[in-house]
């Protein structure tokens, strides 16, 4: 759902009712989203463990073949007025 900000300062309580039941509430001023509220098992799932779970979950960097070109740098000519 979304609020207006004006409506979410007055009604704020409603807001975080609704955060809690029904998913994020988006709030916006001046038409453009400034802010989201969410639950807090919304807000845990998207910031906790399971986060940092799914990165390690990831493959082992050792096993990316990744090589550096072991040629110098070009030469670059500077103006002496610039």
């Amino acid at each position: 759902m979304h609020w207006q900000l004006q409506e979410a300062e007055q009604r704020f309580s409603e807001v975080l009712r609704c955060a809690h039941r029904g998913g994020a509430q988006f709030v916006s001023r001046h038409g453009e989203d400034v802010a989201v509220v969410l639950g807090i098992e919304e807000y845990r799932q998207l910031s906790g463990s399971d986060f940092k779970s799914f990165l390690r979950s990831g493959p082992p960097l050792d096993d990316l073949a990744l090589t550096r070109s072991g040629e110098l740098p070009r030469d670059i000519d500077f103006p002496a007025d610039a």
